[in-house]
């Protein structure tokens, strides 16, 4: 038997039209308030997304949020709050056990609520391990679409990004709903 290289090009042996590939424009969906629609995407998909007030310390925003968390874990120089510096472990299983981890996403979308989180710690373990997660997010980064996300996306020397909206979910063919069994159990967007 052949292998796939052989099939294919065998195959390309055999096609006798050759056809250039189409320009591609997509338009993808325009919102006229992209934070509003973000605010309201973020909501529906269980997630909640605030936008920090002129003068608002982002820490007492954060507290307020999430008044029972003991530990929280953060590399980003303004929380104050953090009781841990994830860049500072040396086994990422130090992380297990985490009530909030407060991280920073560069682009997020209108569209579905999501934030693309290039890895900017050093256990990227902290993103999913987090009984919650805080996601810090400049809003003159809000677009409106996934084509316009995937413009400007980047990647850092670490090499990982995720995509992430609202908690994690997952259910199963009895329709039963189970929040956190993949990550975090509660995800906050807080636009600055």
């Amino acid at each position: 038997m052949s292998n796939k290289n052989d099939i294919l090009a065998t195959i390309k042996q055999h096609i006798t039209d050759r056809y250039e590939m189409p320009d591609i424009d997509i338009q993808g969906i325009q919102y006229p308030d992209k934070i509003a629609q973000f605010m309201h995407i973020s909501k529906f998909v269980g997630g909640e997304a605030v936008v920090l007030k002129e003068n608002e310390d982002i820490n007492d925003v954060i507290k307020s949020l999430y008044t029972e968390a003991k530990t929280i874990a953060s590399n980003l120089p303004e929380i104050s709050i953090a009781t841990i510096n994830p860049d500072n472990v040396d086994d990422p299983h130090e992380l297990n056990g985490i009530d909030l981890g407060v991280i920073k996403g560069e682009v997020g979308v209108a569209e579905n609520g999501c934030v693309w989180i290039p890895q900017n710690v050093k256990e990227k373990v902290l993103y999913f391990i987090s009984d919650y997660l805080v996601i810090i997010l400049d809003k003159s980064n809000l677009v409106n679409n996934m084509h316009e996300a995937y413009d400007k996306l980047t990647f850092s020397e670490l090499g990982f990004g995720t995509f992430i909206s609202g908690p994690s979910k997952t259910a199963d063919i009895e329709q039963a709903l189970v929040v956190g069994a993949h990550g975090a159990k509660g995800v906050s967007v807080i636009l600055v």
